[in-house]
C-alpha cells in the first residue's frame, strides 16, 4: 500500500517536450516517413552494448520513454538480430564482445544499416589504449553513421539512424 500512497503523494514526474523541442518531434517524423516508404513497416532495432559506460543506453532509453516515445513513429527495439533491420551498437568494443557483434552482425538480415552511437564507438574514448579494448565498432563491423556525443542526446541518435537510412536506397517500386 505504501507503493500507492508514495504515487499519489509525488504525482506525475515527466515533462512534456518544451517549445524548442518540436525539432524532435520533426525529425522523428522524417524518421519515420523514411522508414515508410524504405520497408513499409517498422524500424526494427537491436541495441547492442559493446563495451560501453551505460551512459549511451541511458539515452537510447530516453527515445522510447513517453517524451520521444519512438514507438508512435515506427521505430521499435526487438531482442533477436534475426528480427532487426538497424543495430545501434554503443561503447568501444572489448575483447569479450568482439565476436558476439560479430555473430549479431552476421545474423541481422540484410539491408542491414549499422549505427555507432557515442564517442567511444568512434575513437574508443577514455578507453582507448586499454588491454580489454579490441577497437572502434568500425573496426570490427561496417558502419553506415556515427553518433558523435558523450552521452548524445536522444534527438542526435535520431538524426543518426535518419543518416543511416538514407544510405539505402529506393526500391524501383518507390519502396
Amino acid at each position: 500500500m505504501s507503493l500507492f500512497a508514495k504515487i499519489l503523494r509525488v504525482g506525475l514526474v515527466t515533462e512534456p517536450l518544451g517549445a524548442g523541442d518540436g525539432d524532435a518531434v520533426e525529425l522523428a517524423r522524417q524518421v519515420e516517413s523514411r522508414v515508410r516508404r524504405l520497408f513499409g513497416r517498422a524500424l526494427a532495432i537491436r541495441e547492442v552494448d559493446a563495451g560501453s559506460c551505460n551512459g549511451c543506453e541511458l539515452e537510447i532509453g530516453g527515445l522510447t520513454g513517453p517524451i520521444y516515445d519512438c514507438e508512435r513513429f515506427g521505430l521499435h527495439f526487438v531482442a533477436s538480430p534475426r528480427h532487426a533491420d538497424l543495430l545501434l551498437v554503443t561503447g568501444p568494443v572489448t575483447r569479450n564482445m568482439e565476436v558476439p557483434l560479430r555473430k549479431t552482425y552476421e545474423a541481422t538480415p540484410d539491408p542491414k544499416l549499422v549505427v555507432a552511437v557515442g564517442d567511444c564507438a568512434r575513437t574508443c574514448g577514455v578507453f582507448h589504449g586499454s588491454y580489454a579494448v579490441a577497437g572502434s565498432v568500425d573496426q570490427i563491423v561496417p558502419v553506415d553513421a556515427f553518433v558523435a556525443g558523450c552521452p548524445p542526446e536522444p534527438t542526435d541518435i535520431l538524426r543518426g539512424i535518419l543518416t543511416a537510412l538514407d544510405r539505402l536506397p529506393l526500391s524501383p517500386t518507390g519502396r
